[in-house]
């Protein structure tokens, strides 16, 4: 998205935009604002989000010490960071290139697939409740592409 408003930027400087193009550049603003809006709401209720996944995690996996919770934590924190960056630049390979090339090993390495696809689904569950249906199906394909290379990896 960021490239086509670019090139229809520089496009205008060698000619006045035609109507069609204007109304593409039009809809791009307005598709990086509905954007925008969702990523800001999910940086102010990052923490109430997590807090309820934290919770859901310590209640039914009391076996799990504490430093693993912690680490799933931590792992899908940079997650939906990197999956809302994602989103709003509408660049999957953003989200490839910052976690999903070596995540995959670190989760595996730790056996935390289990506790980790839990997690994944308790957050999606969590993040569709506090967004609501409209702002989470915006987020939702960058979570889901996460969820499937993170945990049906090695």
């Amino acid at each position: 998205m960021i490239t086509d408003i670019e090139s229809l930027i520089y496009q205008a400087e060698a000619e006045h935009l035609s109507s069609k193009d204007l109304g593409i550049f039009k809809s791009q603003i307005l598709y990086l604002e509905e954007r925008l809006q969702v990523y800001e709401q999910i940086r102010a209720q990052e923490a109430e989000i997590f807090q309820h996944v934290a919770d859901q995690l310590l209640h039914n996996f009391p076996q799990q010490s504490e430093e693993k919770i912690k680490r799933a934590l931590k792992h899908w924190l940079l997650v939906i960071r990197c999956c809302a960056m994602a989103m709003l630049s509408n660049e999957p390979l953003y989200l490839e290139q910052r976690i999903l090339e070596w995540l995959p090993e670190q989760i595996a390495a730790h056996q935390m697939q289990e506790l980790e696809q839990n997690l994944a689904n308790y957050l999606l569950i969590r993040c569709k409740k506090v967004l609501g249906t409209e702002s989470f199906s915006i987020i939702q394909p960058y979570l889901e592409q996460s969820k499937t290379i993170l945990l049906t990896s090695p």
